[in-house]
């Protein structure tokens, strides 16, 4: 198993004993390839509508969490996340990998500090590389 999957198996699980569903059911999503059933353009859409009502909810204080993000690179990043857990290119974490190079802003030094912060500090995360982690924490 690659170290960063085992990061993201690790969540799953932990996700499922806390919300109560059995790890089996919570992994069944893996027993079928949703991306070769579904297509690129049902994630492209379900992103795309899930986004546009975020954008224009009628709620100001909901609309203002977004209000300095893209609604475009919002839909981008759910939609290659989607496609990449539903069976997919792992489009999602080659761009991810790509655009983390050494040349990174106060803000995303201060978030990775924070992320190996939360890493350190929280119980029952497996052994793993520090340069494994941006692909699942990044």
């Amino acid at each position: 198993m690659e170290k960063g999957k085992l990061l993201v198996d690790s969540s799953f699980i932990q996700a499922s004993e806390w919300s109560g569903i059995d790890t089996a059911d919570a992994f069944a999503i893996d027993d079928t390839n949703l991306f070769h059933k579904l297509g690129l353009q049902t994630f492209i859409n379900l992103s795309t509508n899930f986004y546009t009502r975020v954008y224009n909810d009628e709620e100001e204080w909901f609309r203002s969490i977004f209000a300095n993000s893209k609604k475009e690179e919002a839909i981008q990043n759910q939609y290659e996340f989607f496609v990449e857990r539903m069976g997919g290119p792992a489009l999602y974490s080659e761009r991810e990998v790509a655009c983390c190079g050494l040349n990174k802003s106060p803000v995303e030094e201060r978030d990775i500090h924070n992320k190996d912060r939360q890493i350190d500090n929280t119980k029952k995360l497996p052994e793993v590389h520090r340069h494994d982690q941006p692909l699942v924490f990044n």
